[in-house]
């Protein structure tokens, strides 16, 4: 078979769990099935996954446009992309010949055939970072909230991949603990992936970010503005080369995240760091 039957698989499947949020999750939950007698360890890394959209299906992100709750063009473009890469990877991996069709394709196949931390980071990251790249007019009519959380998500997952493959960039002197803290098979994955302590499990939000900023505090705030923030060229540097997608930078304007955001509106971002937070930033300068 071609490549192009595989890709024909994958869009079948996609289309026929568009409009069921909870077939979607149990899509991508089967993706990591795989015949016993060629199992190299696939099922503890679809727990991370599973996580991530999972908060998407509670916020209601990925309900049908037509729903009474309709959902988020954006997510559910996001969502598309990425089971659309890992479900042809897997048809290829299993029986399907050929090439892949697209970048998040062949690392979704580099995962199946050589399962790591950072082979599943890679793979999740290059079909979402491509996702961001090519929807931004759709995220660019997103309320202001949702906009800020899309850079918020966007920096934590792309840190997270940092924690496990350069381990020194994500922490400093701390590096021994970065493939422990964000190996996706232990489940802490979550903390960098889930906003669910701040964001309600509603879709859509308002235009008002600073309640939200303030109710971030504890872990969050000591990582985000702890820890990323400081490091965000570099993060966005490394990230567009180990993805090979060079129009990641693009998303930052100077050491401010950028993606579908107004450049006047930047001010937002100087989150005042607490005790914790500049203490973490000295911890690991």
């Amino acid at each position: 078979m071609s490549h192009s039957r595989a890709a024909a698989h994958a869009s079948s499947a996609v289309a026929r769990v568009r409009d069921d949020p909870a077939a979607r999750l149990e899509l991508l939950r089967q993706l990591y099935v795989v015949p016993d007698e060629v199992d190299r360890g696939y099922l503890p890394y679809r727990r991370a996954a599973s996580a991530f959209m999972g908060w998407q299906l509670r916020r209601g992100l990925l309900n049908p446009l037509s729903d009474p709750r309709p959902g988020s063009p954006w997510w559910r473009a996001l969502n598309d992309g990425l089971l659309h890469d890992t479900a042809e990877a897997r048809a290829i991996a299993f029986g399907f010949a050929g090439e892949p069709s697209g970048p998040g394709v062949r690392a979704h196949l580099d995962f199946i055939r050589r399962p790591s931390a950072r082979s599943w980071y890679r793979a999740h990251n290059v079909s979402i970072v491509a996702g961001y790249l090519a929807n931004e007019e759709l995220a660019a009519a997103e309320h202001r909230v949702e906009r800020f959380f899309l850079n918020i998500v966007l920096l934590r997952v792309l840190f997270a991949h940092a924690l496990v493959a350069t381990p020194r960039l994500a922490l400093g002197w701390l590096a021994p603990l970065g493939r422990p803290a964000g190996d996706p098979r232990i489940g802490m994955t979550g903390i960098f992936l889930s906003l669910s302590r701040i964001l309600p499990d509603e879709y859509p939000l308002g235009d008002d970010v600073d309640p939200y900023i303030a109710a971030e505090h504890g872990l969050g705030h000591i990582l985000d503005v702890g820890l990323i923030l400081p490091r965000l060229n570099r993060l966005y540097d490394w990230s567009a080369k180990e993805l090979a997608l060079s129009r990641l930078p693009a998303l930052l304007n100077g050491d401010t995240p950028a993606y579908a955001w107004d450049v006047a509106d930047a001010d937002v971002w100087g989150i005042p760091p607490s005790r914790l937070a500049r203490a973490a930033r000295r911890l690991v300068r």
